[in-house]
């Protein structure tokens, strides 16, 4: 399967299934063209993550999961534990809310060093560094090291022929010379588009869409 089909069967979109498989949580392989193919056991994977994410489960803590580092049991146990908590500082910032709209103060006699302590508090727990595996850098120098390999194997067949072309006596027709070109220069093209897309997508910030799941 290509990517489009396993994001149109998984509901994820094709950025947030590349940050998952820059993130390791699975390997698709690669054809001829560096394009991903995709097996059925990848679109499990994917739709196995997916229902992770949609229960908050951190990405650190879907690797230990298939790594079996932690059980489904202890892991759930922690999202709970972490919901009572985030209940709990909802409840304070709903008693500030309504203490609030009680009184009579406007943008500029408020008070918030009343409350200061409690949201500053509350806002320590929930600051939070994304998990991110590679820099912006890393992942295009990879997708560049990649597509120039398969470039070079395409390259280096074009230039054995044109050699064999123009310098043996007993050369190819011409004309099934030129098709022959024509044929292996359309896999060499579509590397060189899927490299620009990949790095337009990278400097997109795939991992800010991927946090949507």
């Amino acid at each position: 399967m290509k990517i489009h089909e396993v994001a149109l069967k998984t509901g994820l979109t094709k950025k947030s299934i590349r940050y998952y498989e820059d993130m390791g949580l699975l390997n698709p392989l690669r054809n001829s063209n560096d394009y991903r193919e995709y097996t059925e056991e990848d679109l499990k994977n994917l739709e196995l993550i997916k229902f992770l994410r949609e229960l908050e489960v951190p990405i650190m803590d879907i690797k230990k999961l298939k790594r079996g580092d932690k059980s489904i049991k202890q892991c759930m146990e922690e999202r709970l534990k972490n919901m009572e908590e985030k209940e709990k500082d909802q409840e304070k910032i709903k008693g500030i809310c309504k203490s609030l709209a009680k009184g009579n103060e406007d943008i500029k006699t408020i008070n918030i060093k009343e409350y200061q302590n409690v949201v500053n508090n509350i806002g320590s727990k929930n600051y939070m560094v994304k998990d991110v595996k590679k820099s912006h850098r890393e992942k295009i120098m990879g997708a560049l090291l990649s597509s120039l390999l398969f470039m070079g194997v395409f390259g280096g067949i074009m230039i054995m022929f044109t050699y064999l072309e123009f310098t043996q006596e007993e050369a190819l027709p011409l004309a099934f010379y030129l098709i022959l070109m024509a044929i292996l220069l359309v896999p060499f093209l579509g590397i060189i588009i899927n490299l620009i897309k990949r790095i337009q997508e990278i400097k997109g910030g795939e991992e800010d869409e991927a946090s949507k799941y």
